[in-house]
């Protein structure tokens, strides 16, 4: 049987003529009206404000900066795998509560599978394959490979069927926003002999992994609304990294009496601002940005992480990373102002 609102055809009042061309007024059991007379047509969605995407971009330019100490600090005393699969489940769990709670109805099957999906390239594969790496890769060449994230995910909107092709103008900005991240990393002055094939293999395949899901994102055509998408994604993704912490051996390696007020504090800010906050604003950023102009966030959140560091931790700031920041924020510009143009219609 359909789960398809019903139809209930009202007729107009008795004292106002019906005219013979126009059909009755269709209208749902919910209330609404289904645009053209279709009942399978999704309610129009309205396009963002200005100041909403400013904030939207914002939250994932600052926060996900911040998340870098974040992990840095719960990882302290917490198993990585289990740190990550507790934080997104948390969050998912959370959220999706809330919703269900305002009235969202519950996800269909295909809904389910489709953000299963996402939120396996994204959660599992791009997150964990990272973490996983780090164990072997020194930092500056982690934060190095991933900048390249943004070249992915240009790339594989490229290559998607009714994806968009990149501008001249936009190539160059993202190869000039990776200069940049090459520079700020500069991986030539970590003082490591031979790095790990396994761990660089890994990083680039959580960039694949992550461009993927991304994109799969934007166009797949599930009818879930982003917060419910960002949840049924969070909850799918902590299932998958609770999996591999119970392979990687990290329950056997969690003493509770032994993690430390700092990792806890971290932890927690992780799962409100890292994955609450942060994670459903990227989803939310998908649909209503082009995937060139939300991947910026991987320029700008080394950046961020930086200045963190140089404040909370007293890490220094050198010439280099002053430049690499100017390079960095040029090339976000060029991309955020040549997306402007291209998105302006023609007189």
């Amino acid at each position: 049987m359909s789960t398809r609102p019903t139809l209930t055809e009202t007729p107009p009042a008795d004292d106002s003529p019906r005219k013979e061309d126009s059909p009755p007024q269709r209208i749902r059991s919910d209330g609404t009206t289904p645009p053209s007379g279709r009942l399978d047509s999704p309610a129009p969605t309205r396009s963002p404000t200005r100041a909403s995407l400013i904030l939207a971009f914002a939250a994932i330019y600052l926060i996900w900066g911040s998340t870098y100490l974040g992990i840095r600090v719960a990882i302290e005393t917490l198993p990585p795998f289990l740190m990550a699969s507790a934080r997104f489940l948390i969050a998912g769990t959370v959220l999706f509560t809330l919703l269900r709670f305002r009235g969202a109805a519950w996800p269909t099957a295909r809904q389910w599978g489709a953000n299963a999906f996402i939120g396996t390239c994204l959660l599992l594969g791009g997150n964990g394959l990272v973490v996983w790496a780090q164990q072997f890769v020194p930092s500056g060449v982690t934060a190095l490979l991933i900048g390249a994230g943004p070249l992915f995910i240009v790339a594989t909107e490229w290559a998607w069927p009714g994806g968009t092709r990149p501008t001249s103008i936009t190539l160059a900005a993202l190869l000039l926003g990776f200069a940049g991240v090459t520079w700020l990393a500069a991986p030539w002055q970590t003082g490591h002999g031979a790095i790990s094939p396994a761990g660089i293999l890994a990083i680039l395949g959580a960039c694949v992994s992550w461009s993927i899901g991304s994109i799969y994102s934007r166009h797949a055509r599930h009818g879930a609304e982003p917060l419910v998408s960002a949840s049924l994604q969070m909850l799918s993704g902590g299932a998958g990294l609770i999996l591999v912490a119970w392979l990687h051996g990290d329950f056997g390696r969690l003493s509770p009496s032994a993690v430390s007020v700092r990792s806890w504090t971290a932890f927690t800010y992780l799962v409100v601002m890292g994955s609450l906050v942060g994670f459903s604003t990227f989803v939310w950023l998908m649909k209503h940005s082009t995937p060139a102009r939300v991947s910026t966030y991987a320029y700008v959140n080394p950046i961020v992480a930086v200045f963190l560091g140089w404040l909370v931790l007293g890490e220094p700031i050198t010439p280099r990373t002053l430049v690499a920041s100017a390079i960095i924020l040029a090339s976000v510009a060029l991309i955020t102002t040549q997306t402007a143009r291209s998105a302006r219609p023609r007189a």
